[in-house]
């Protein structure tokens, strides 16, 4: 089964200084339709003006992915980490027993684009913890780049979550193929451009979601930068 999400369909947040697309209900955007999908809890394309940001907030017992697009994300948590995250490069945080954080837009005159990734963790309590890694466009290149993986398998970052999230670019003729284990469910969101994703053409923010399909496969993009999810069911 192949279900398309148009990005149009998504949960709208206005807060003047944040402007935030919800794919899966989030804050005060519900959605019984759209609760997640499998372990994916949340994917809310943020953009922070400049200036502003989230100040301190808790999380527990859930994994965290932000994965910056243009801008820059400053981080701050309560293990001590005190990062910046640049575009291209992708964050991942353990809330577990819990943590503090706030993430700001430091910048004058340029706007904060990232998405903020929450994935359920397959067990409760875990000690918190911090990582972050940068990304080139070859590492990503006309392929599905694993970036984020139980346990860090494969030199992924690493989750405490049975999922794999993958990242890929791709224009004219290049093309990849993901295999999905029986009983697994897929999650194929465009971040920005144009592609088919099992010959159902997508572009920005469109989300394809896959429930007993044999794998995904991605052709004819046209500057598509595309995040492709193995979820447990």
């Amino acid at each position: 089964m192949q279900t398309l999400r148009p990005a149009h369909e998504r949960g709208q947040a206005d807060h003047g200084w944040l402007q935030s697309q919800h794919s899966f209900s989030f804050a005060e955007y519900y959605d019984p339709q759209h609760m997640g999908w499998g372990n994916l809890r949340v994917i809310n394309e943020d953009r922070v003006a400049p200036g502003m940001g989230f100040g301190t907030h808790g999380h527990r017992d859930m994994e965290i992915i932000s994965y910056v697009l243009s801008g820059e994300l400053a981080h701050r948590d309560s293990m001590g980490n005190v990062e910046t995250i640049p575009a291209g490069d992708v964050q991942r945080m353990s809330a577990g027993t819990g943590v503090m954080h706030s993430e700001f837009n430091h910048a004058k005159d340029q706007t904060t684009h990232f998405l903020q990734i929450w994935i359920l963790p397959d067990m409760a309590g875990v000690t918190p913890g911090y990582e972050q890694v940068s990304l080139k466009e070859e590492d990503k290149r006309g392929r599905l780049a694993c970036i984020a993986a139980p346990q860090g398998q494969g030199g992924a970052l690493s989750m405490h979550a049975d999922a794999r999230l993958y990242a890929g670019l791709f224009d004219a003729a290049e093309s990849a193929q993901l295999e999905l284990a029986p009983g697994r469910k897929g999650y194929v969101h465009v971040v920005r451009g144009r592609i088919e994703a099992n010959g159902t053409p997508l572009q920005a923010g469109d989300a394809l979601l896959l429930e007993s399909e044999p794998g995904v496969t991605l052709t004819r993009g046209k500057g598509a930068e595309v995040l492709v999810f193995d979820l447990a069911p």
